[in-house]
């Protein structure tokens, strides 16, 4: 077993790998991991076994002695295959600590992926950081759907909708990002004083590369757009990544309609709708009117959670 840096001749082994790990999730794909590699020092790793195939990857970048498993991506950690089991991820862990401590890595920042993006039960990474004395940093709650479960909405989403159908909106999807872009911009430009994670020309690239992934729905009424979503689609779970609407949008509840679509109909064979967190600050401030929206629609508690922990001989796993 060996461990390397991962280099660019290794991108498709790396993006097969992930197809058949335990983890359901595009965003780990090095075309994603990469539109940003001009903000960020990549320092992913990739462990092989004897026989010279891909046994565990480690999506990650660098600050200096810090390493992060992915200061870009919402989520990273180790990803492995189907057959890994406990011992494995320990070992996987030895190696990767001895690596860092050689490349004069002090400290980890390992973001967890939530388990609603497992295949398999896949929590042998935090058995072993809480070997390794990791703290718990930052946890965000989404709020979730299992789709396959008698998920209801409140009386308050019931009758958004039930407005919404009033104004006899129609529901496209949307391969213009442009028009929802700018009540996107708008609206966090007027609530939060802030932009989107991505700008339009980011989006633009990553559904050029991800294009059954990454899907704009709008609400139009009488061809002008009020109210769009975009959705990451996973195997089995859908993500909602930017929701916005404009001042109309809000008024006839342009959003509720797109959700009730989405949930009911879209996506009613997916596992998991996931809405995203309501937190900020690391979890330490929680959008209470925004998780209440969110649970409204049936979405219940899943945590974001990101560890920490420090690389020495001593807490090495034997």
């Amino acid at each position: 077993m060996r461990i390397e840096k991962y280099q660019l001749e290794y991108k498709d082994k790396w993006d097969k790998f992930l197809e058949k790990s335990k983890i359901d999730t595009f965003l780990l794909k090095r075309d994603y991991i990469e539109y940003h590699s001009d903000r960020f020092e990549d320092c992913s790793l990739i462990i092989f076994d004897e026989n010279n195939n891909i046994i565990a990857l480690l999506p990650a970048n660098k600050v200096n002695n810090i390493l992060y498993t992915h200061q870009g991506l919402t989520y990273g950690g180790i990803i492995v295959d189907f057959n890994s089991k406990t011992q494995n991820c320990i070992e996987y862990f030895n190696l990767i600590n001895s690596f860092l401590l050689k490349e004069g890595i002090e400290k980890v920042i390992y973001k967890k992926p939530p388990y609603i993006y497992s295949n398999l039960p896949n929590d042998e990474d935090e058995y072993c950081l809480f070997r390794l004395g990791a703290s718990n940093i930052s946890c965000g709650i989404s709020s979730t759907i299992k789709l396959d479960t008698n998920y209801k909405f409140n009386k308050s989403r019931k009758s958004c909708v039930s407005k919404a159908k009033r104004f006899n909106l129609d529901l496209e999807e949307n391969q213009d990002f442009s028009a929802f872009w700018r009540i996107l911009e708008e609206n966090l430009k007027l609530t939060h004083n802030a932009k989107p994670v991505h700008n339009l020309e980011e989006i633009e690239y990553l559904k050029s590369k991800f294009p059954q992934n990454i899907r704009l729905f709008s609400a139009y009424e009488e061809k002008n757009c009020v109210a769009g979503v975009i959705v990451y689609e996973n195997k089995r779970i859908v993500h909602i990544q930017y929701i916005s609407a404009n001042e109309r949008g809000k008024e006839i509840s342009a959003l509720d309609f797109i959700f009730d679509k989405l949930i009911k109909e879209i996506y009613k064979n997916k596992e998991y709708f996931d809405f995203g967190v309501s937190t900020e600050d690391g979890g330490r401030y929680l959008n209470e009117g925004l998780i209440f929206q969110k649970e409204g629609f049936g979405g219940r508690g899943v945590c974001y959670k990101v560890y920490e922990y420090e690389i020495k001989r001593s807490i090495i796993i034997e």
